[in-house]
């Protein structure tokens, strides 16, 4: 169970994770080695599971985001396997979600251009087995992008 001293304190590091223990210390008003302890606790309880650099997509001409929306051929147990088991290969897709609605899986891909994310669809995603469909979506312009999740 996480104290209200926990919770703050993973808000700092998802601010700044490269905040030294004696700048914590100093917010949380709390000695070096208690931030310290505190830190080594969540990450042994995995509530702190990594840290990273976020990247500027800009700089490295991946500045176009797409959500793909896909639908399997059939929902059976072979099909999603296979699917998932072929999307993790593909380092264009940043994220993917298994979701109920009308589609079975929503995929974040980045990408440089539109041409890129044709090649991409053409030699990569359409030829994963048991794909009956997809819908992309463009986005425009971001609006929110946070990967900090608040505790209060």
């Amino acid at each position: 169970m996480l104290d209200k001293i926990d919770k703050k304190l993973i808000n700092l590091l998802q601010e700044d994770s490269k905040q030294t223990t004696k700048q914590l210390s100093l917010q949380l008003n709390l000695s070096v080695t208690a931030v310290y302890e505190r830190i080594k606790k969540l990450e042994k309880e995995k509530v702190i599971e990594k840290y990273v650099a976020i990247i500027n997509k800009n700089k490295i001409e991946k500045s176009f985001l797409v959500f793909c929306h896909i639908k399997l051929v059939q929902h059976s147990k072979e099909y999603v396997t296979t699917f998932e088991r072929e999307i993790l290969k593909l380092e264009e897709v940043s994220e993917c979600f298994h979701v109920s609605g009308d589609y079975d899986y929503i995929l974040k891909i980045y990408a440089k251009d539109m041409d890129e994310y044709r090649d991409f669809m053409v030699t990569k995603l359409t030829a994963i087995k048991y794909i009956g469909s997809t819908h992309s979506i463009f986005t425009i312009e971001k609006v929110k992008n946070t990967t900090a999740i608040n505790l209060t």
